[in-house]
């Protein structure tokens, strides 16, 4: 039980290492990496809340990818979630008028 349990922390800190790339550290005194772990776990457990409101059944990299993707556009997330299967029966997803930005057209 003791090693089940030591193997899951285990793969908990890689995905946050490979996923949200924690191992470059912007600065290297305590208190820097102190913070950066803190915004890598908590940008990790707000991606699972995600996950788990939006019924997302694939991998956390994956939704870490189309969340990324989208992070600055005007989608609604749970739609992007909904539409990132590969299930080919599935409508692609596509952005109303009001919702692109371009810088400098109006609509």
């Amino acid at each position: 039980d003791l090693y089940q349990a030591r193997w899951g922390i285990e793969v908990f800190f890689k995905q946050i290492k490979q996923t949200l790339q924690l191992a470059d550290f912007l600065g290297h005194n305590e208190n820097a990496v102190r913070w950066q772990i803190w915004t890598a776990m908590l940008t990790y457990v707000l991606l699972r809340f995600i996950a788990y409101c939006s019924g997302w059944k694939r991998t956390f990299a994956r939704l870490f990818k189309a969340l990324r993707g989208v992070l600055w556009s005007h989608f609604d997330m749970y739609n992007v979630l909904r539409c990132g299967g590969t299930a080919p029966d599935l409508p692609p997803m596509r952005a109303a008028p009001n919702q692109a930005y371009l810088p400098g057209f109006m609509t």
